[in-house]
């Protein structure tokens, strides 16, 4: 199994959160911001942190943060910034909008990391999820290419690489629930009362 000293988690909060209307890094569940929730679940499972946002107001988690490198391209160029800046041959990529995910869910993912391939990623519910997922350092550069053509949609990028696809457990299913609506905040609100 890959050693935690080998990765650099890279978060991605560089969105412009159009269906939420605010930046979703900074949405509150039980007190907490998604990604101080986010940051305090991967912190011991790497072995540093790198924040992929222009936004100065993530400094507060004084952790290294970038801005997009081709910036208003979507999570394709945060995965591209973030893999550009890290000194990591692996990297653990997640979105700030999955506040639930925990250290079951990344240890599934991480002691599932196939050395072959150049992304190993999750299944939920017979949808991949390419925002939770590890990838190679030296996938910048395929990202980088499909940019520069226009392609933006980050699963395509993915299909072209050798990908592992790992079926997540059902019972873990509900925690990497990406929260893009006010609708979806206030279920999740509602249902993680204290």
């Amino acid at each position: 199994m890959i050693q935690k000293k080998d990765i650099t988690a890279i978060v991605l909060a560089g969105g412009k959160s159009s269906r939420m209307g605010a930046d979703k890094g900074f949405l509150e569940l039980n007190g907490r911001s998604f990604m101080a929730r986010i940051i305090e679940t991967v912190e011991p499972l790497v072995n540093r942190i790198i924040v992929v946002s222009s936004d100065s107001n993530y400094d507060v988690f004084n952790k290294k943060r970038v801005a997009d490198i081709i910036p208003n391209s979507g999570p394709l160029a945060g995965i591209f910034s973030g893999l550009f800046y890290s000194e990591s041959e692996v990297n653990l990529v997640l979105s700030c909008d999955v506040p639930l995910i925990n250290e079951a869910v990344l240890n599934t993912l991480i002691e599932g990391y196939d050395a072959e391939s150049d992304v190993t990623q999750l299944q939920s519910r017979g949808k991949t999820m390419p925002l939770i997922a590890l990838y190679k350092k030296h996938c910048m550069h395929p990202c980088l290419a499909s940019l520069k053509m226009g392609e933006r949609r980050l699963t395509k990028v993915v299909e072209q690489m050798k990908t592992k696809t790992i079926i997540l457990d059902s019972n873990l299913e509900p925690l990497v629930r990406n929260i893009n609506t006010v609708d979806e905040l206030k279920e999740i609100r509602h249902e993680f009362k204290n």
